[in-house]
């Protein structure tokens, strides 16, 4: 992690000191990491026959989370939205590096940041390779590297006429976790959970690898996000609403209509959507039951372009929006 000298600390040996904490508890170690935090820039070694997977995502005090959210919940999701991105590529998680902007150097913030980014790093062995600090209204900027085999690349560009279309998990907790946090008394804690600390489909991403035909990591709401697929595909989506996979919790929580609008529009979930051919995809179907989070059909590819939504009963699904858009 690199030292700005534009940033304005309470004694200058601050910054220093904040670079040290997080290094401290960031240790996962790799074997390709030939040299990490503490020079210019850091040294990788990225294998023969292999691609390099990129993801960067920046996360911005009362627009990603919450200005009194918790240090350690930020740092898992800091970290956890960025694999989600390697994950619709299929690609195995390497390094990851940090740009922490901070209104002022406070230590106990950022060893509390760090212990929840380095749990989430640990499970994935992550290493962290550098980064920067610097002083400014609190944001982090998280870059992820992820290593996949050549041609085995998961992108939005595969889906064709005819394929299915597949979510894994559950979708919705993540919305109606921020709806209820909005509220008094806080709700469910499960869905609370899914907001703060998602989990990155990795593993999942790992086996859609040579059987999905195209995916993409749900962040903005699955409606949003799947016409990015149709676009890339140059394809139409149709989507049974009322087939879309619910948690006890969600189930709990809400009344049908607003159910429905948290899972098409929602966000935050950080499932995967995918597509498939008929083909294989029992055993597709299985190993993700397998691994531990299951896949649910949720409609069919088709031509032209764009998503429609209907009801078990055929009736169109219309929605006030369709998705998150920063600059709406």
């Amino acid at each position: 992690m690199g030292r700005n000298p534009k940033a304005r600390y309470a004694a200058d040996v601050a910054e220093f000191e904040l670079i040290e904490s997080i290094r401290a508890r960031c240790t996962q170690t790799r074997d390709d990491v030939v040299l990490g935090i503490g020079d210019d820039a850091a040294l990788l070694a990225v294998p023969a026959g292999t691609l390099l997977a990129v993801s960067t995502d920046t996360l911005v005090a009362g627009v990603h989370f919450m200005q009194d959210a918790a240090a350690r919940d930020i740092g898992w999701k800091s970290l956890a939205v960025n694999l989600s991105d390697l994950a619709a590529m299929g690609a195995e998680p390497a390094w990851a590096t940090l740009a922490l902007t901070l209104p002022v150097a406070d230590a106990r913030w950022v060893n509390a940041f760090a212990e929840g980014f380095a749990a989430l790093a640990i499970q994935h062995r992550v290493a962290l390779v550098g980064g920067d600090t610097t002083q400014g209204p609190l944001s982090i900027t998280v870059t992820v590297h992820g290593l996949l085999p050549e041609r085995f690349a998961l992108t939005r560009s595969g889906a064709r006429a005819g394929d299915g279309v597949y979510v894994t998990g559950t979708l919705g907790d993540a919305a109606a976790g921020l709806r209820q946090m909005q509220s008094q008394p806080p709700g469910d804690s499960r869905l609370l959970e899914r907001l703060q600390r998602p989990t990155p489909r990795v593993a999942q991403g790992l086996l859609l690898r040579g059987r999905a035909t195209a995916c993409i990591d749900i962040s903005d709401g699955l409606a949003a996000d799947l016409d990015h697929v149709c676009a890339a595909s140059s394809v139409s989506a149709e989507i049974d609403a009322d087939a879309l996979p619910a948690s006890p919790a969600l189930l709990a929580a809400c009344a049908a209509g607003t159910r429905r609008a948290f899972q098409l529009a929602g966000g935050d979930d950080y499932e995967l959507c995918f597509t498939a051919s008929d083909a294989g995809s029992g055993d597709l179907l299985d190993a993700l039951a397998r691994s531990g989070c299951a896949a649910t059909r949720i409609g069919r590819i088709g031509t032209g372009g764009g998503v429609r939504l209907r009801d078990a009963a055929g009736n169109p699904v219309s929605l006030p929006r369709r998705g998150w858009e920063h600059f709406a």
